[in-house]
C-alpha cells in the first residue's frame, strides 16, 4: 500500500474515532447545536496540539510577565 493511501486511511480512521467520542459527549444538546457546541472544543484541541512543542518556552516567558493585579487598568 503506498503513503498516500495509507495517511488517507489514517485520517479517516481518526476522524471516524473523534466523531464517536463526540457522539458520545453530545448528551442532550440538540443535533442541530450539536457543531457549535462540538466543534470548537474540536479547534482548541487541535491547536492544542500544534503549539505542544512550544508550551514550555511559552510557559517560562509568561513567569517574566507582570501579573494582572500590578497592571494598570485600560483607559
Amino acid at each position: 500500500m503506498n503513503q498516500t493511501v495509507q495517511k488517507s486511511t489514517h485520517v479517516q480512521n481518526l476522524g471516524s474515532f473523534v466523531w464517536s467520542i463526540a457522539e458520545i459527549l453530545r448528551g442532550d444538546f440538540k443535533q442541530s447545536d450539536y457543531g457549535k457546541v462540538i466543534l470548537p472544543f474540536i479547534a482548541m484541541r487541535r491547536l492544542d496540539c500544534i503549539l505542544e512543542a512550544t508550551k514550555p518556552a511559552v510557559l517560562a516567558a509568561e513567569k517574566g510577565l507582570p501579573r494582572a493585579s500590578t497592571m494598570k487598568p485600560a483607559t
